[in-house]
C-alpha cells in the first residue's frame, strides 16, 4: 500500500474511489492461490487483469490468446458476475456508511463529498484513510483514492495514484500537479485525440492549458476544444449528485475470438434484452431508445440505434427493436469480421408515475407481453435469475453479460 499527498490541504473535499483490478481482485481474495499471480478474468476476452498480469502488458479488452502471448503464466478465470455484485454492494455500503453523498459512477468507482464532515470525522485526508481501510478490512479488497477540489482532478488524481493507494492535491497546487501529466490524462483524450494533439507536438496537459482555444478546436472540434480546455485549467463545476439516474441501462457480452453465426448472435441479444429490461422494471423506467455497440478484433468500434415512439420496459418491442438495428447493421459486421463485443443499451430513460408523461397500465390494459414479464419477474426475484431461462439459450455461452458504465 501507498499513501501520497502532494501538498496537505483541508479543503479538498471531493473524493473519487476507484477500486483496483476490481474483477481480478475478487478472484484474488476469494482464491488464495490466485494472490502474486498473473490473473485474468474472463474468457476469450480480458474482463480485468491483476497488477501482476498488467506488468506484461497485459490490458482489459485484449483477446485472451493475445494476453497468453505476452504472459505464458497467465491464469484465466471465469468470470462471476454475481461474486463482483455482491462485493460491490458491499463496497458501496462502505461509501454511505461514510458520507450520504454519494454518486456511483459504475460498479467499481464513486465520488463522495465529505466537506461537511471536518467536525465528525476529521480532514478529507483522514476521512479517505479510514475508507480505504474500511474497505480492505470489510470487503476485503483493495481500494484508490483522490482527493481534490474537483470530480476531474479527484479521478485524476486517483488514477496517478493506483495501484492501493491514496492522493490529495492542494487547491493552491492544483496547476502544479497537473500540467506536467500526459495529456490522455484528460477526460476525452482517447488514443485518436491524443494521436491528433501528439502530431502538433502537445503531449502534456500543461501544453493544452497553454495552447489557443481557437487552434484547439480547429484539431478537435468545438465542443471536445471547449472541454479540454476547461479541464486542463481545471475548471470543473459539477457538484457530486447523489439523485442523478442514469441516461441509460445496459449490458454487454465478450464473445472471444470464434466468428459467430447471426443465429448466434440472436441469442446473445436476447438475452441481453431479457437482463436489461428486467433491470429497467426493477427501476421503475422506461426508455425509448435502443442502441448495439460493437467492438471488433482490431479494437475499432461502431454503434447503431433506433427510437420507438414512447418510453417502454416490456421485453417484446425492446427486443423486436433490437433485432431490427442488428440486421440493419449485419452487412457491416459480416464484412468487417472479428467482432468480439456486442453491447445493448436503453436509452431516453424516464421514470415511470412521475409526472414525465408516462402512464402506466392498469392490469386489465397491459399486453400478453407486459403480463409475461410480469410473471417471470415474479419467478425469478422469488427464486433467483437463474431459475427462469428460455429455451433458445440453452447450451449457449450468452449468460456471461456484464453491466455497462452510463453514458
Amino acid at each position: 500500500m501507498c499513501e501520497r499527498m502532494f501538498v496537505k490541504s483541508r479543503t479538498a473535499s471531493i473524493l473519487h474511489a476507484d477500486l483496483d483490478s476490481f474483477y481480478a481482485s475478487v478472484e484474488q481474495r476469494d482464491d488464495p492461490a490466485l494472490r502474486g499471480r498473473p490473473v485474468v478474468a474472463g474468457g476469450g476476452v480480458v474482463l480485468a487483469a491483476s497488477y501482476e498480469a498488467k506488468r506484461f502488458g497485459v490490458r482489459t479488452a485484449m483477446p485472451e490468446y493475445a494476453a497468453r502471448r505476452l504472459c505464458p503464466d497467465l491464469i484465466v478465470v471465469p468470470a462471476r458476475f454475481d461474486a463482483y455484485s455482491q462485493a460491490s454492494r458491499d463496497v458501496f455500503a462502505v461509501f454511505h456508511d461514510t458520507t450520504p453523498l454519494v454518486e456511483g459512477i459504475s460498479i467499481d468507482e464513486a465520488f463522495l463529498d465529505v466537506g461537511g464532515l471536518g467536525r465528525i470525522s476529521g480532514t478529507p485526508l483522514e476521512i479517505a484513510t479510514k475508507l480505504r481501510r474500511d474497505v480492505r478490512e470489510l470487503v476485503g479488497l483493495p481500494i484508490t483514492v483522490g482527493v481534490a477540489r474537483t470530480k476531474f482532478l479527484a479521478k485524476v488524481a486517483s488514477g496517478v495514484g493506483k495501484p492501493d493507494g491514496l492522493l490529495l492535491v492542494d487547491p493552491d497546487h492544483e496547476l502544479e500537479f497537473l500540467h506536467p501529466l500526459p495529456v490522455d490524462r484528460l477526460w476525452g483524450v482517447g488514443a485518436i485525440t491524443a494521436d491528433k494533439l501528439g502530431a502538433r507536438g502537445i503531449r502534456t496537459v500543461g501544453e493544452v492549458a497553454a495552447m489557443d482555444p481557437a487552434v484547439l478546436t480547429s484539431i478537435v472540434g468545438t465542443a471536445s476544444g471547449r472541454q479540454l480546455h476547461a479541464l486542463a485549467h481545471n475548471v470543473d463545476a459539477r457538484r457530486v449528485e447523489t439523485a442523478r439516474r442514469r441516461g441509460s441501462i445496459g449490458s454487454q457480452q465478450a464473445l472471444g475470438r470464434r466468428r459467430r453465426t447471426r443465429d448466434e448472435i440472436d441469442v446473445i441479444l436476447l438475452r441481453l434484452v431479457d437482463r436489461v429490461t428486467r433491470r429497467m422494471r426493477r427501476a421503475d423506467r422506461a426508455g425509448r431508445t435502443v442502441t448495439l455497440r460493437f467492438r471488433f478484433q482490431d479494437f475499432s468500434r461502431a454503434t447503431r440505434s433506433s427510437s420507438l415512439p414512447q418510453p417502454t420496459s416490456a421485453t417484446e418491442p425492446l427486443l423486436a427493436t433490437a433485432r431490427a438495428v442488428l440486421d440493419n447493421a449485419w452487412s457491416m459486421i459480416d464484412e468487417r469480421g472479428g467482432l468480439t463485443l456486442i453491447g445493448l443499451s436503453i436509452g431516453n430513460l424516464v421514470d415511470l408515475g412521475d409526472g414525465a408523461g408516462v402512464q402506466m397500465a392498469l392490469p386489465f390494459e397491459r399486453s400478453a407481453s407486459e403480463v409475461l414479464d410480469a410473471a417471470l419477474d415474479a419467478v425469478r426475484d422469488r427464486f433467483g435469475a437463474a431459475s427462469l431461462t428460455r429455451a433458445a439459450t440453452v447450451g449457449s455461452d450468452a449468460d456471461a453479460g456484464v453491466p455497462m458504465l452510463p453514458d
